[in-house]
């Protein structure tokens, strides 16, 4: 059992992360940034669940780069093959669940 208050989380650095559960190989993380990561796509498919703060999902479909801002609540759903990049609006803590070993 596991109770982890996440606005008290906050690693040493941009994208460290907390990690909560691996359920089969699938892993839920908690992450703190306020740094920009890069452009990727996951080994499959991805739940980034803003926490706190508010982040810049940008994602590519069919070719043409879009963007969207993530409030505290939302939650973005990356399915396999989606290239997208997550810039973070001053602080943020997200949950992330996704394959473990994912990029």
């Amino acid at each position: 059992m596991k109770i982890i208050r996440s606005r008290s989380f906050t690693p040493s650095r941009a994208w460290g992360a907390l990690e909560i559960a691996n359920m089969n190989g699938i892993t839920t993380r908690l992450h703190w940034t306020d740094q920009p990561y890069k452009w990727h796509v996951n080994d499959g498919e991805e739940v980034f669940a803003v926490l706190d703060g508010r982040v810049e999902m940008r994602y590519r479909e069919d070719g043409i780069e879009r963007s969207t801002v993530l409030e505290t609540g939302d939650v973005f759903y990356a399915s396999v093959g989606t290239e997208h990049v997550a810039h973070p609006l001053g602080a943020a803590r997200v949950l992330v669940v996704e394959t473990q070993g994912s990029v």
